[in-house]
């Protein structure tokens, strides 16, 4: 019979929940946790046959303790089996689009995929995601269960993390169990499932014991009928609301005076009542853990030789007699363990040489037939036999299916084993292909791949070390550890290596042209021009010489980092190199080309090509499964900025393929068109990234730096000042000192300066304070745009833009508003900026009418206000009307007067208040009482949205409600 399944209705309705809500386009995952033994898996399988009877498309896959090994991407590839099973159409449809996903299907060719197996990672996560969407509909939701998480491989978890990131409008639940007790401090899982349950569409699912009325009812159950109250309270103090344990003590006889005190004897004595062939198959069953093939399991019996199971008929008899007494259960093309703890309590339970035994018969059972099992489970088997020449073979095989598999971390863990066996089995390893400094050198390829830069370069140095009687070898091997220095930031290190590298290669050879590349790049990270220049230009040539296409795509791209100066030639020297990445099949460095070529573009003021170029690099990334890469949340972020110059100011829609991680990236450079359209959350979406600063610089820079504008459009002028001198000295210590941004945030914080400064004036307030830290920022700007020039190039058009407009802001400040400046301004910015030119139209049309030129103040307003309005930009349309009020021009559609917005007894009290007098000194000048005064100042403040008289002057001055000369 089966376990009954009783309570956990809150756990039920939970999961189908998420299930109901997964079928209308809102995806989850939930993570189920709980102690071994309470029910996880009766509650998963409950849930999976009732979504299934609800017509939901159900796929349950698991995970396997192979230790740390691990077999790679294992319940994916079961998943994915399954789903293929499901809708084979929509698979494969994937699959076409995706080839990268081909590794995961069991026998299928793999097809040549992108060159660097990062961006095939990233396609293989990619088709995943894509897979899952597929199959899953409104009509029958698809429930992905994936068990024991705690034994998830390396790729897995990776894998994992990459589904949850990209969960928008899926119909997918995602759940997965894992076993709390098993999680020791150190365990690879607990930062994973900590990571996980701080996404928002991730929650924890927590399975305790069951209390006595639950276990009361599941008793009853498995004991067709009630227990006696003696009995009931022995078995709940004893298992202390296990379920698996409560069950056992109760199909052990709960009501004997023998009751055994713990799991374990429990277990035995479930054995002990079986049949010697049956206790045999199960010991058999659980040297391969909790779950193995039926193929394989019959194999081993029969290399072990068992006698109690040697007849013919004897293992049948011994699988249903096994199954019919819940030790073991059918999985599908599996037999397993009904559960963990029993394979674990059978295991144990072995002498050493019983387990040993044990495992040289699945070894035999898979040399016989590799075709049984993989090089991972051959290698697992013979680490614990043990059978060391077999472990190193079999981990070196494994190794490379790893690799096939973009499996890095696991590659790494097997090449490991092979190196930490070498000295052992000499007469084994000399009959591998490979020697140790290319084992050496695969283990550091793979740690590098793995993002574990210092194992790579410890790994690379011996092999490094080990190679001194080959010369060649040797100056090959340095290039590698070049690289990995260079990917560890250490230029300085990885230069000395590279000059090495090319003194020690042969002339001309494809490893002198990567070895020549790899010193340019290494000297152009640690600022040595010159040298990157020269190393660059020679990697081209030789490359060139030798067809070595990927070496020069990578040359070319540090020299036209280098060529700062000729904007042209960088730009032709990247297009170059983009032919090359794309004929080498290299998609990362394709994408990379593609950002450097439209940063090219776009600071040499051709913002449209920029935009194209962005764009295309997008597809590209999409198209090809590397939305998620660094470069293309590069591109996606930067087309924010290109359309935001090119006056697109709509929120544009919102991309619902973005991993979550990333999405508050990307979605950072939507904050320049929010502050330009007046929305009033744009100040605090910018101060909420401030906590963010010291992740990422350019956080604290665009969102500071937007922040800084949408405030001073607020009015809230000090606190823009001192926020733009935060940014300025957060980015001086993390960047450097003069870091070119810094040209647009003095501009910015003059401006805010300024703004204050014509407030006070109004009130006769002394602004030399002011004056004196704008000299300070105007100062900065300008060493900024001397010296903080890269690589000794001229300063693009936007800084000069941005250089201008700082110093007509200074003007403004000390009240000299040159219009000559503001014009000088205006024709910098005209490289293709469209809101900054109206902006700064604004600014010379106030300039002008200062100087008292109006028919040129009302030609600049009325483009000004004109453009303004067309991009949708209503603070400065807004301003630009005040200024029109003020100055009495004659712009289509705006009132000079004021009497729309504040009464005219309003307007005069406020003029009274410009001009500093009290609520007692108003009332006599217009011969009304103090209260009075009072309740007209209650009112136009009210109007004005503002909290108080100095703020009220200042806004009513910018609106054209009074004059200037009040």
């Amino acid at each position: 019979m089966s376990t009954p399944f009783v309570a956990r209705a809150a756990q039920v309705s939970e999961l189908s929940d998420g299930l109901r809500r997964a079928a209308a386009g809102d995806p989850a995952a939930v993570l189920l946790a709980a102690d071994a033994g309470v029910g996880k898996s009766r509650l998963l399988r409950h849930v999976a046959a009732q979504a299934a009877a609800d017509g939901a498309r159900v796929v349950l896959a698991h995970c396997v303790d192979l230790g740390e090994i691990g077999l790679p991407y294992l319940p994916f590839t079961e998943a994915l089996v399954q789903l293929r099973d499901l809708d084979a159409a929509a698979v494969d449809a994937v699959v076409a689009r995706r080839p990268a996903l081909r590794r995961l299907l069991p026998g299928a060719e793999v097809v040549d995929g992108p060159a660097d197996d990062a961006a095939g990672r990233l396609q293989l996560f990619d088709g995943v995601v894509e897979v899952l969407a597929a199959v899953g509909s409104d009509e029958h939701p698809l429930l992905l269960v994936l068990e024991d998480l705690h034994w998830a491989d390396a790729s897995s978890r990776d894998v994992l993390r990459f589904v949850v990131s990209r969960l928008r409008d899926q119909h997918v639940l995602l759940v997965g169990s894992y076993r709390t007790d098993d999680l020791h401090r150190r365990h690879p899982w607990r930062p994973v499932a900590a990571e996980l349950v701080r996404h928002p569409r991730v929650s924890r699912l927590d399975l305790p014991p069951f209390d006595e009325d639950e276990l009361r009812e599941f008793a009853a159950a498995v004991a067709g009928g009630p227990l006696p109250e003696t009995t009931l309270r022995r078995v709940l103090d004893r298992s202390e609301g296990n379920a698996y344990f409560a069950e056992e003590l109760v199909e052990a006889g709960a009501d004997g005076d023998a009751l055994p005190w713990s799991l374990a004897d429990v277990l035995r004595t479930r054995l002990e009542v079986l049949d010697p062939a049956v206790q045999h198959l199960a010991r058999v069953a659980a040297a391969a853990g909790r779950r193995v093939t039926e193929p394989l399991l019959r194999a081993a019996v029969a290399a072990n030789g068992h006698p109690d199971l040697a007849p013919p008929g004897a293992l049948d008899a011994a699988l249903r007699e096994a199954v019919a007494h819940h030790v073991l259960v059918g999985d599908g093309s599996h037999i397993a363990f009904r559960h963990a703890l029993l394979a674990e309590a059978v295991y144990t339970d072995l002498l050493p040489g019983e387990q040993s035994a044990l495992h040289r018969a699945y070894l035999q059972a898979l040399h016989d037939d590799p075709a049984l099992g993989t090089a991972s489970q051959l290698a697992w088997h013979a680490l614990r036999a043990p059978d060391l020449p077999t472990a190193v073979t079999a981990s070196r095989e494994a190794a490379r299916q790893a690799h096939d598999l973009l499996a890095p971390v696991e590659e790494l863990r097997h090449l490991e084993v092979v190196l930490r066996l070498w000295q052992a089995v000499p007469e084994t390893t000399a009959t591998l292909d490979d020697d140790h400094v290319a084992v050496l050198d695969a283990a550091a390829t793979a740690a590098g791949k793995a993002g574990q830069l210092d194992r790579a370069v410890q790994l690379t140095r011996a092999a490094v070390d080990e190679a001194a009687d080959d010369p060649t070898r040797q100056a090959a091997l340095r290039t590698c550890l070049a690289r990995h220095l260079t990917s560890a930031e250490r230029g300085r290190e990885a230069m000395g290596f590279a000059r090495q590298a090319v003194d020690g290669l042969p002339e001309p050879s494809a490893q002198r042209a990567w070895a020549l590349a790899t010193y340019a790049r290494a000297a152009l990270n640690s600022d040595e021009d010159d040298e990157a220049e020269h190393a660059a230009g020679e990697a081209v040539e030789v490359a060139r010489e030798v067809g070595a296409v990927d070496a020069e795509a990578d040359a070319l791209t540090t020299l036209a980092v280098l060529v700062v100066d000729d904007q042209d030639r960088a730009a032709g020297l990247l297009a170059d190199a983009l032919v090359l990445a794309r004929e080498s099949g290299d998609l990362s460095t394709e994408l990379r080309t593609m950002y450097n070529l439209a940063n090219n573009r776009y600071y040499a003021g051709d913002v449209a090509r920029a935009t194209e170029i962005g764009d295309e690099a997008v597809e590209r990334a999409r198209s090809s499964g590397m939305l998620w890469s660094t470069y293309a949340i590069e591109m996606l972020m930067l087309g924010h900025l290109f359309r935001f110059v090119q006056g697109d100011l709509s929120p544009g829609p919102v991309r619902t393929d973005i991993p979550e991680p990333l999405a508050p990236t990307e979605r950072l450079m939507t904050l320049y068109a929010a502050v330009a359209r007046g929305d009033d959350d744009a100040v605090e979406r910018g101060r909420t990234l401030e906590a963010h600063w010291s992740r990422d610089g350019i956080l604290a820079l665009v969102g500071g730096g937007c922040t800084v504008d949408a405030l001073t459009w607020r009015g809230e002028l000090d606190e823009a000042v001192d926020l733009a001198l935060r940014v300025i000295e957060h980015l001086g210590r993390e960047w450097s000192d003069y870091f070119l941004g810094g040209i647009w945030l003095s501009a910015l914080g003059l401006s805010a300066l300024a703004d204050a400064a014509a407030q006070e004036r109004l009130l006769g307030r002394d602004v030399s304070a002011r004056v004196a830290l704008g000299d300070r920022l105007l100062e900065r700007a300008r060493t900024t745009a001397d010296r903080g020039r890269p690589r000794g190039g001229v300063l693009g058009p936007e800084g000069r833009a941005w250089l201008l407009r700082a110093q007509a802001e200074h003007g403004r400040l000390v009240g000299a508003n040159d219009p000559g400046t503001w014009r000088a301004t205006l024709a910098e910015f005209g490289y293709g900026h469209r809101y900054e030119q109206a902006r700064t139209r604004w600014r010379l049309a106030e300039a002008l009418l200062e100087h008292g030129e109006r028919d040129a103040a009302r030609d600049e307003a009325v483009t000004a206000l004109a453009e303004a309005d067309a991009m949708g930009a209503v603070p400065l349309a807004t301003a630009v009307r005040g200024l029109a009020r003020r100055g009495r021009l004659d712009l289509p559609g705006v009132r000079v007067a004021g009497a729309d917005v504040l009464t005219a007894r309003e307007v005069e009290v406020l003029g009274l208040v410009a001009q500093g007098l009290s609520n007692r000194q108003i009332g006599e000048k217009l011969f009304i009482s103090g209260k009075t005064v009072s309740v007209h100042i209650s009112n136009l403040l009210a109007k004005l949205g503002v909290s108080g008289r100095a703020e009220a002057v200042s806004v009513a001055h910018q609106r054209g409600l009074i004059g200037t000369d009040v």
